[in-house]
């Protein structure tokens, strides 16, 4: 949990006098979380509620925080539905770490064992919501080549680190000697996946978790999203993703068959511990969630030209 260093220094932050909860809200993660809901009791005895996120040492990176802070500085530039930044004390010099406050926002970010096309559609245009508007990458919003841009487990393999297939061998193969298709450079969110997204009902309320945001294609998040939602849903899923981008958006998305091949590449071999539910809401093991994203693997290069 945070010190009470970082503590005091929240509280000071919005104007409160101590902290008076906190919950760690890791999903699934064996690991330390580095994202807290904090309350907050101010002058007149109120709580606030608001998120703290601090680096992890060997699992969340001092940059991400910072990146993150910067994302959403920009979001409320343009107004994109995300929480606001409240506090930042990037050079930690009064919280004895890189940390940040932002506001809490009403919603659920928990993946229902169901999905209707509206949501889908929904999530996809709330991606283009975001890159509607192009971005220079600089220092803390860098250049994105693929979601989770701090992983690179296509690379991973091709140095022998993890274990391969043919099909990811094949893919691997394509992408390397296609090039990445040439459009102009957006803002991106960096890892789309509906649990980044907070809804009420089948309305998306706000992005989160801005951690591998910056600039880059469209693609990077529109391939890794409609990849997450086939593992999540099955393959009908990702054309209503994509149906939903076009429509915000206005126009067609270009070359995804390399995103989508990108997408895929960027997952372990086997899909162990990754989110997938049967017809019937029931959850999948890894042998068949790993043959959704094998599939979509597929129809991406059956779709190349």
């Amino acid at each position: 949990m945070p010190n009470d260093q970082v503590l005091r220094w929240a509280a000071e932050a919005v104007g409160g006098t101590s902290v008076v909860s906190s919950e760690g809200l890791t999903r699934g993660e064996h690991r330390p979380s580095g994202t807290f809901r904090l309350g907050i009791e101010g002058p007149a005895a109120r709580t606030r509620d608001v998120i703290l996120k601090v680096p992890v040492r060997g699992w969340i990176a001092a940059a991400w925080v910072i990146t993150n802070a910067r994302a959403l500085q920009l979001a409320e530039t343009h107004g994109l539905a995300a929480p606001r930044l409240i506090a930042a004390d990037l050079d930690g010099k009064a919280s004895g770490t890189v940390a940040t406050l932002e506001t809490f926002l009403p919603g659920s970010a928990g993946l229902s064992p169901t999905v209707s096309v509206a949501r889908l559609r929904e999530a996809g245009a709330a991606l283009a919501r975001v890159h509607a508007f192009r971005l220079v990458p600089d220092a803390h919003l860098p250049y994105r080549p693929r979601p989770c841009a701090v992983d690179d487990r296509a690379d991973e393999r091709l140095r022998g680190l993890m274990p391969t297939t043919p099909l990811l061998q094949q893919a691997d193969e394509r992408v390397r000697s296609h090039g990445m298709p040439a459009v102009a450079s957006v803002f991106v969110h960096g890892d789309a996946w509906g649990g980044n997204m907070l809804w009420e009902g089948d309305r998306c309320v706000a992005l989160i978790d801005w951690n591998t945001a910056g600039a880059g294609n469209p693609g990077v998040d529109l391939g890794s999203l409609r990849m997450q939602m086939t593992l999540q849903y099955g393959q009908d899923a990702a054309s209503h993703v994509l149906e939903g981008w076009e429509r915000q958006a206005g126009r067609e998305a270009v070359g995804m068959p390399y995103w989508d091949a990108v997408a895929a590449l960027n997952t372990p071999t086997v899909m162990d511990g990754w989110a997938g539910f049967a017809d019937d809401g029931s959850l999948l093991g890894a042998a068949a969630v790993t043959e959704r994203r094998d599939a979509f693997l597929r129809t991406a290069l059956s779709q190349w030209s």
